[in-house]
């Protein structure tokens, strides 16, 4: 099995960016040289302020879009790691 990530980006504008990758360094290089994301390219810096390990590329994916559906009060708890306030 081959491990990913799910992470979050705080963008220069102060929105997030949820992502997933399989080489954490060298997708965080690529989003800070505007080569990851549309969305990024635009509003850089940007600081990781998420990782979440998964076992695999298929959890990833399902954190993923969970983490993508939350509204930012939550994201804010899940980085905070306030989990209680969740209830994912």
């Amino acid at each position: 099995m081959e491990k990913a990530w799910v992470y979050i980006l705080e963008c220069s504008d102060g929105s997030y960016y949820t992502g997933l990758s399989r080489d954490l360094e060298t997708r965080l290089a690529h989003h800070q040289s505007g080569r990851a994301s549309k969305y990024t390219r635009t509003r850089l810096p940007v600081k990781m302020i998420y990782v979440q390990e998964c076992l695999t590329i298929k959890e990833a994916y399902r954190s993923e879009r969970r983490i993508k559906q939350l509204p930012r009060k939550k994201k804010e708890a899940l980085v905070r790691g306030e989990y209680s306030l969740l209830q994912l």
